[in-house]
């Protein structure tokens, strides 16, 4: 297979989970030790690439099976007329143009729907229907909402989300930005990256559920010393624990290990404190019941200002 991929996760690997075999993900450079392919099964996901099928064609004979399964009509090339041509040549150069090469090999073929097992009959391919993926356990969000004067955080952040994701399988990560925040975050596993958007639809973005630890770095930087402790509130409203940075504004209203985490700077102690909290469901609902209370105390003070004119002397 290309990557980690909807192809395998909703067909193939359904199938593979019931015959009781190993399973070993490859990628297209990801070539086993031409021992380890005697008398095993190969799967070709929607492509055949040159390295791959180089090897194949070596050791065919030490196969006990190869199967190609598609789940679109990547082998008939005009069946993609009108596609952006980058893609048509890459469905022909790694699966329409390798048809004739997969007969050669007596490969089994294994296909999606009814119409591609009726338009490939005289191949006799096998029908596999799809099937749900399983939800991962107790699934964890963490998020970061960073705008562009964040970059510093943004960029502290990627190797703390790294080994985070890691280290939990559970752990999905939410980050907002645009190109750049793509590019360097587009690697790790189980990321949502949301575009920039207007306060209004941000205000009803924050508050939909499914959120679980909130992320606010702040670095000591001459700009952040004039932020104040609204990150809290953002936080809080999303329904999750924050995990706040010492010295920041945040620290000097919630107490640590009481309405959120208050954490010095360090990345090994930020990915620390992400474990904890999504280790100990319960401790983030105590933290978050206090933090609550802490957002109303806050909001008081507010209401308490008292903004009569008064007369300078």
């Amino acid at each position: 297979e290309e990557r980690d991929n909807p192809s395998t996760d909703f067909f193939v690997s359904p199938v593979l989970s019931h015959w009781g075999l190993k399973v070993i993900h490859c990628g297209f450079n990801e070539l086993p030790h031409p021992s380890n392919l005697k008398q095993a099964v190969v799967i070709f996901v929607r492509y055949v690439p040159p390295a791959w099928a180089k090897l194949i064609a070596e050791l065919r004979p030490q196969l006990d099976r190869l199967i190609f399964f598609m789940d679109d009509d990547v082998l008939d090339l005009h069946a993609t007329t009108g596609m952006p041509w980058r893609y048509r040549f890459k469905l022909a150069r790694l699966a329409a143009w390798r048809r004739e090469w997969l007969r050669r090999q007596k490969a089994e073929l294994w296909v999606s729907t009814p119409y591609l097992q009726q338009k490939y009959a005289n191949w006799r391919p096998q029908l596999i229907p799809p099937a749900p993926i399983a939800k991962p356990s107790e699934p964890v969000r963490v998020f970061y909402h960073g705008s562009a004067s964040h970059t510093a955080e943004i960029n502290w952040l990627r190797p703390v989300m790294t080994e985070a994701l890691h280290q939990d399988q559970r752990l999905f990560f939410e980050i907002v930005g645009g190109i750049e925040v793509y590019r360097l975050y587009r690697d790790l596993p189980r990321i949502t990256i949301v575009h920039p958007m207007k306060w209004p639809a941000y205000q009803a973005f924050v508050a939909m559920p499914g959120r679980h630890i909130g992320l606010a770095p702040q670095l000591e930087l001459p700009f952040n010393r004039a932020r104040s402790y609204t990150k809290f509130f953002d936080i809080t409203r999303s329904g999750a624990v924050g995990i706040y940075a010492t010295h920041s504004a945040c620290s000097q209203v919630i107490r640590h290990g009481r309405e959120g985490l208050v954490v010095k700077m360090e990345q090994q102690d930020w990915v620390e404190a992400i474990l904890l909290l999504a280790e100990n469901g319960s401790y983030r609902q105590d933290l978050l019941q206090a933090a609550r209370k802490k957002s109303e105390e806050l909001a008081a003070l507010n209401r308490s200002i008292d903004l009569t004119r008064k007369t300078a002397g």
